[in-house]
């Protein structure tokens, strides 16, 4: 048998290996996902008017895809144009996301591009975030984010953490230089919270321009390829990391239990 595929490899980068079955998303029994329309499988159609119409089909989304491809359950807490702000002050808790009952032994956080290119939210910095209490976080991007992220680890503290990054995408040149901040923004969380790591798509994922379009799209959102091969981007950077630092995730199994115990090595 051949245990190449199961190894950590020198010079490997995180998409260099293609997942088409969850590969090791498959150690968690449930996964939390936090974000907006392309976490929904939301697909853009038209009315009779010919107006733009949006549609959350949850069993589209990536977080799904995921599911079945890794044999895991998948919560959708998400919905089209979600914001971290929304969410931090109405939609989580009006919705009862923030209830033990629906903890999870890892969460996917993929928020953004509503709250910069949408509200103009301030992007923020981690000088946002107070350590100690997110009640006292600044209004920022940064400042919302951590406060989702703060509150998740109340409720399930050993879970481990995914911060999405936005794609690049030539067909928007004027919108490249935030995500490139943005996603210096959640790599510098992922360093700083325990158990956190980043899906850096705006490094490694190939550019979101004109051909990607055409293949992966269905007018302004994606269609359901598109979010299968979001969902194949997403287990195979999972994989990636949880090969790379598998002292990290030995663990995985008994979180949420009161066997889990931390142990130096662990991240």
């Amino acid at each position: 048998m051949n245990m190449e595929m199961f190894l950590p490899r020198a010079g490997e980068k995180p998409l260099d290996t293609l997942v088409t079955g969850g590969g090791l998303c498959g150690i968690f029994r449930t996964i939390g996902c936090v974000g907006d329309s392309l976490s929904s499988g939301e697909f853009e159609s038209l009315d009779a008017n010919g107006n733009k119409t949006y549609h959350d089909m949850f069993e589209y989304s990536w977080g799904q895809y995921l599911a079945r491809m890794a044999g895991l359950t998948a919560r959708n807490f998400s919905r089209g144009g979600m914001t971290a702000k929304e969410y931090c002050e109405s939609f989580a808790g009006a919705n009862g996301y923030w209830s033990p009952d629906l903890a999870c032994q890892a969460y996917i956080l993929a928020l953004g591009v509503n709250d910069l290119f949408g509200l103009k939210m301030p992007l923020g910095s981690l000088a946002d975030v107070d350590a100690t209490d997110w009640r006292r976080n600044r209004p920022t991007f940064a400042g919302y984010y951590a406060q989702i992220v703060m509150r998740l680890k109340e409720i399930q503290p050993q879970a481990r953490f995914f911060f999405v990054t936005m794609p690049r995408d030539s067909t928007e040149p004027e919108r490249e230089d935030a995500r490139a901040q943005h996603a210096a923004l959640l790599r510098q969380f992922a360093a700083h919270f325990p158990h956190a790591y980043a899906i850096d798509l705006n490094t490694y994922a190939p550019d979101y321009g004109a051909a990607f379009h055409r293949q992966f799209y269905l007018r302004g959102h994606m269609n359901p390829a598109g979010y299968l091969f979001t969902a194949q981007l997403i287990a195979s950077y999972m994989d990636y990391i949880i090969r790379h630092n598998m002292s990290g995730f030995a663990q995985a199994g008994l979180i949420g239990t009161p066997h889990y115990r931390e142990e130096s090595g662990q991240r």
